[in-house]
């Protein structure tokens, strides 16, 4: 078993190394590019918020309650209207 150290003591050069450098150079380049096309998708609230909605979705198969998509988002928009929000509302 390794010795786990508090974090200010973790030294620095043991994650300095090629292998991981070249990983994280990878890594930044396609967050950007995550990015770059995230900012081309209007109104990216709503894809962000039928993450929460599938990640709820998948909670609930666990639990043995099966919903399909569709009366997943018709409910979502039934609250909606009765909420009178828009799609933009979180």
């Amino acid at each position: 078993m390794s010795t786990l150290f508090p974090l200010q003591d973790l030294p620095a050069a043991r994650f300095e190394t090629p292998g991981i450098l070249k990983k994280l150079a990878s890594a930044s380049r396609r967050l950007a590019e995550l990015k770059g096309a995230a900012s081309s998708i209007p109104r990216q609230s709503i894809l962000i918020s039928t993450l929460s909605m599938q990640e709820a979705k998948d909670s609930s198969e666990i639990e043995n309650i099966v919903t399909t998509h569709d009366e997943l988002f018709q409910d979502d928009l039934s609250v909606r209207r009765q909420l009178k929000l828009t799609p933009d509302d979180n």
